[in-house]
């Protein structure tokens, strides 16, 4: 497979919806039909076109997540989003397997024997193509936190689903699906789901909820069932393990 850098994408985020304005997006966005599984905390799978792409498979993420992977994607350095042996596990299993991270993320990956020349810097404003899928990539850093900030990168999967990691980037193109944070110590629910009106995807799925226990993820339901109501969307958990077709 031929991962590359396809290019830069002008003006790649808004602060707001109002801003995104109707790009032509008919030579990214897929037509074909993707399937997406939910895992631990902030990792998902996604799987289109004989191409299987998984997200931020950190520490609180089953392992076996990231085998099979045609790319990781890791969207930070902290460790419920960047789990290096999970890393090296999958790239061991699959030797053509690609990881594409932000820079501080890739100089640590680098230096691993089972992934050297297989790690990638991912920027604000990068086109990356994984397979017959293009990525773009949106973002710089990490939302405001009690830790010293870090470089946080959100990637746009086929034009159609969008990882922001831990932030609220809003991408410059149209979102059809966004995986939406949904407890953190850097948010509020009221964030989230102003967030989610911003964005406008067409239905949201939420992530990084993996700290949350039974009674929180009631609470947490309920703040998606809000976030439906405000945006005319509809915002849902996926249970660890269940799958969707978008």
């Amino acid at each position: 497979m031929n991962d590359t850098v396809a290019g830069r994408a002008d003006e790649v985020a808004q602060p707001a919806r109002a801003r995104l304005g109707v790009p032509d997006t008919s030579g990214t966005r897929s037509v074909m039909r993707m399937r997406l599984t939910k895992f631990g905390h902030a990792c998902v799978r996604l799987e289109e076109s004989g191409t299987t792409v998984v997200l931020d498979p950190g520490g609180l993420t089953d392992p076996a997540a990231a085998l099979g992977a045609d790319a990781v994607l890791i969207t930070h350095e902290h460790f419920d989003h960047f789990e290096p042996a999970t890393l090296q596990a999958a790239a061991t299993a699959n030797p053509d397997l690609v990881v594409w991270a932000p820079a501080s993320v890739a100089a640590q990956l680098g230096e691993l024997a089972e992934l050297r020349g297989r790690v990638h810097a991912a920027a604000h404003g990068d086109v990356l193509k994984v397979g017959p899928l293009d990525v773009h990539v949106y973002g710089e850093w990490h939302a405001p936190t009690h830790m010293d900030p870090v470089t946080n990168v959100g990637y746009l999967v086929a034009g159609r689903v969008f990882h922001p990691g831990d932030a609220f980037t809003v991408p410059q193109d149209p979102v059809d699906t966004l995986l939406l944070p949904s407890n953190a110590p850097w948010l509020k629910a009221l964030e989230a789901i102003a967030y989610a009106e911003q964005v406008g995807a067409r239905q949201g799925f939420s992530i990084h909820d993996g700290l949350v226990n039974e009674i929180g993820l009631r609470v947490l339901d309920n703040v998606l069932g809000v976030t439906s109501k405000r945006t005319g969307r509809e915002y849902r958990r996926l249970p660890v393990g269940d799958s969707v077709e978008l």
